[in-house]
């Protein structure tokens, strides 16, 4: 169920529905008379296949439209845009248009995109009439601050229609999903080992193959503790967890601490093998200096330790990552046994379109009894393939 209030940002509601239908849905729209104003029923009516609802009777012969039989149909409600005035009756039951009565009939969970000025976003009496939606259980949906471009123009103003599909789609998918219940840890992106406080030792990932892997993670259902090294990435939905961390240590301690906590790992970070012994507390001068050793020591392994702990006693499974350049099935075998893994995901600079950086990867997926190669795909599809594979064994 759909609902369109009378705002400017109603024209954005055909992109919802768009987006809606392409995944599958009945989409169902009840409009406002305000609402009326800005779009036109007709278009919206073609992109639904349905009739547009907007008042209590027909007005060509007198079917009357019941709101109870709306709200016992439906899913899923969802109110974008919702103005100040509708968000408002809401709060405080007042039944006044097809579209109110509908939502108090509702028995379905109900998602509400905000949409007006900054002034009357940030006005008590509309943060307060927002609080007593969340109150009653509804799911309000705006854009982070974070994401804003503005902080300013950003806040109120509707969310994304992408932005609210992927809600909707999330909220099913941990209800559904074959991952539902389950929490995963993932760590992802490179580290920097600090040489001194201007300079660092370390790689080209960017953390992609392990966003992907969040995301799909997400969408089936699970929690993920996101471990990530430093990428200005976004997951596309909303994880249970991240956390942000720097060097290989501070990743070390991160994985260390949530591994008995998840049912399972997925170790795609390119963590530094080497840092720095000793970190300069000063910017090292090349004027002062003139040619430069570098001493390193090696930094903790995480995988080992994970495998470790897996093998005292923690019931988890354990996924790895091989990115070779040389000899690469022997490397990723050799490493699936030292580190008491569960499967390895290899993959090679030689081969063209995978390794870092790239939105494409060619994986092999390498357990103790099998290898199962599979053709260059984008990091999306390859993370579907990878956790098909950790959802046979949860």
């Amino acid at each position: 169920m759909l609902g369109i209030t009378g705002s400017i940002a109603a024209y954005k509601a055909c992109l919802i529905i768009r987006g809606l239908v392409k995944k599958g849905a009945e989409v169902q729209v009840v409009i406002t008379p305000a609402g009326k104003e800005f779009i036109t029923p007709i278009t919206l009516s073609a992109l639904t296949s349905k009739p547009v609802i907007s008042e209590f009777f027909s007005g060509r012969d007198g079917t009357w439209n019941s709101h109870v039989d709306l709200g016992l149909w439906a899913d899923a409600m969802l109110i974008a845009p919702a103005t100040a005035s509708t968000i408002g009756k809401m709060a405080h039951g007042v039944a006044d248009n097809m579209l109110i009565t509908t939502y108090l009939s509702a028995k379905s969970p109900v998602f509400i995109a905000p949409a007006m000025d900054l002034d009357m976003f940030a006005h008590p009496s509309t943060q307060a009439n927002l609080q007593i939606l969340r109150s009653y259980g509804n799911h309000i949906i705006e854009p982070a601050e974070g994401e804003l471009a503005s902080h300013l123009v950003g806040k109120g103003r509707m969310e994304e229609p992408d932005r609210i599909i992927s809600e909707l789609e999330l909220f099913f998918a941990r209800k559904e999903g074959d991952l539902s219940g389950k929490r995963i840890l993932i760590t992802t992106g490179p580290t920097y080992e600090k040489m001194d406080p201007v300079r660092f030792i370390g790689n080209y990932s960017s953390g992609k193959m392990g966003f992907a892997l969040a995301d799909e993670c997400t969408l089936r259902g699970a929690e993920v503790v996101l471990v990530s090294g430093p990428v200005e990435r976004t997951t596309r939905y909303p994880v249970y967890q991240r956390i942000s961390v720097e060097s290989a240590r501070e990743m070390y301690e991160a994985a260390v601490a949530w591994y008995p906590q998840c049912d399972a790992a997925i170790l795609a970070a390119a963590v530094a093998d080497y840092t720095p012994e000793v970190v300069a507390e000063e910017k090292i001068k090349r004027e002062r200096t003139g040619e430069m050793t570098l001493r390193l020591m090696p930094t903790q392994d995480i995988a080992a330790e994970l495998g470790r702990m897996k093998s005292c006693g923690e019931n988890r499974l354990l996924v790895g990552f091989a990115l070779e350049t040389h000899n690469a099935r022997e490397h990723a075998q050799e490493k699936l046994q030292r580190k008491n893994l569960d499967f390895i995901v290899m993959n090679s600079l030689q081969d063209q379109g995978a390794g870092f950086r790239c939105d494409t990867n060619k994986v092999t997926i390498i357990d103790k009894e099998q290898v199962t190669a599979y053709p260059l795909k984008s990091k999306e599809e390859v993370a579907v393939d990878i956790i098909n594979e950790l959802s046979k064994r949860l």
